[in-house]
């Protein structure tokens, strides 16, 4: 082989071992921070990750509500309407948080209750997130 195409070649093959590993770093990286949406049917069925965050969704339960250790710590259960998840979390709630209202939990799953890291809830009876909506009408 000539010493140019040699040089040509090896030249090549370094940007490719490179561009490659910059892209598999990349994505190890992105799996790493995707935070997966999952509804109560699922968590119950095993599909969400234990001990890795990931999103819950649903409706805060009628009479589930209650507080503990003055009022830091909130206790609640999510529902599909046929499955339930108890729910805890530290922190202040959204306004719009309350029975009945539709709301997104951030956090992971520790010894079979969700430990929430943040709490969404959406404004307005009309709007509802399309997983939550879907994942309520599939329950029903």
């Amino acid at each position: 082989m000539h010493p140019q195409r040699k040089k040509r070649l090896i030249l090549v093959l370094g940007i490719l071992v490179s561009v490659s590993l910059a892209a598999g770093l990349a994505g190890f990286a992105l799996q790493q921070n995707i935070n997966l949406y999952f509804t109560p049917l699922q968590v119950q069925k095993g599909l969400a990750p234990d001990h890795h965050d990931f999103r819950l969704g649903g409706l805060v339960k009628e009479n589930s509500i209650y507080y503990e250790d003055k009022g830091a710590v909130l206790h609640f259960v999510l529902t599909d309407r046929k499955h339930e998840i108890p729910v805890v979390y530290r922190g202040i709630v959204p306004d719009l948080f309350g029975p009945n209202q539709g709301i997104v939990a951030q956090g992971q799953l520790k010894n079979g209750r969700f430990v929430a890291s943040e709490v969404l809830a959406k404004h307005g009876a009309k709007y509802m997130p399309r997983e939550v909506m879907q994942s309520l009408q599939q329950g029903r």
